[in-house]
């Protein structure tokens, strides 16, 4: 006599839930973010503080992506176990609850991150609801993701009056950009049916495979005026050619008839990016070798 499944724990549903695997694409750069602007002196209660708010920032934003597309997730073959993972009202009470944490955090850091703390909200959330009415959903789900080494660098300086920051803020934006649209040619035929916008659905995989690498040139550029303004050592120089072949590889990888290869792309490829950038800042500030 069978028995049924023992159910998955629920840290585990949960985790799956708000893909909290892909925390690996925004927290690093915080980290960086955080490290160039302390010089690699920063203090543990600030390095505390920013790891809390990324991590309720990205549970509250991915809640609340999924709470919303509920409906429109049940009916993509991709993405239709996701209502069965946690319930509905416990993802609006981790919402608020993540919410109010974040709040709290950045009153915790300093003023400037609490007076800016609505607008990161608006940012962050808005992403979700911009695939019913623009093709460039992925641009904002790029400057969702910009925000976490804003928030870093002003946790730690208390400003944001500096060019340094942006640099990398932009150059995280169009990395995100790019590979989102990788990504999205998954969904094309869905989004098509469903009268759901993305950069795909209206222009075409060819064109989106094309705007992806202009978009991770600028990104890689940006990149290396990001380590010349933070005047960054050879183990950042190292890191940032690993990116270069990183990103080509990953365009060489994405085959939109290989859903296998896309994904391969989208989280092993950039997992490396992210890293490797990060150890490069890292290794910059404590292995003792830096120039300048």
């Amino acid at each position: 006599m069978s028995q049924s499944a023992t159910p998955r724990p629920f840290l585990l549903r949960f985790g799956e839930f708000i893909r909290f695997s892909h925390t690996i694409f925004a927290l690093p750069f915080a980290l960086v973010a955080m490290l160039v602007a302390g010089q690699g002196h920063v203090p543990w209660r600030i390095f505390g503080w920013i790891l809390v708010c990324m991590i309720t920032a990205r549970t509250a934003a991915m809640c609340f992506n999924r709470l919303v597309d509920w409906e429109i997730d049940k009916e993509n073959p991709r993405t239709k176990a996701r209502h069965t993972l946690i319930g509905k009202s416990t993802g609006w009470l981790i919402f608020g609850l993540s919410v109010a944490v974040l709040l709290f955090a950045t009153w915790k850091l300093n003023p400037l991150c609490f007076y800016l703390s609505p607008v990161m909200l608006v940012i962050i959330h808005f992403y979700s609801l911009t695939k019913r009415f623009s093709a460039y959903s992925h641009f904002f789900l790029g400057l969702a993701l910009s925000v976490a080494p804003m928030g870093a660098w002003a946790a730690v300086q208390g400003t944001l009056l500096t060019f340094t920051p942006y640099v990398l803020a932009a150059a995280v934006l169009c990395w995100v950009f790019g590979f989102d649209l990788i990504y999205a040619t998954l969904d094309v035929d869905f989004d098509r049916r469903k009268g759901l916008f993305s950069f795909p659905a209206r222009y075409g995989v060819a064109a989106s495979l094309r705007t992806a690498k202009i978009l991770h040139i600028v990104a890689a550029l940006a990149f290396f005026v990001f380590g010349w303004l933070g005047n960054l050592g050879p183990f950042y120089w190292a890191a940032w050619a690993i990116v270069l072949i990183a990103l080509v590889w990953e365009h060489r990888l994405a085959n939109p008839d290989n859903p296998a290869s896309i994904n391969a792309a989208f989280f092993n490829v950039n997992a490396v990016v992210s890293m490797c950038l990060l150890a490069g800042v890292l290794l910059n500030y404590y292995a003792g070798v830096r120039l300048g």
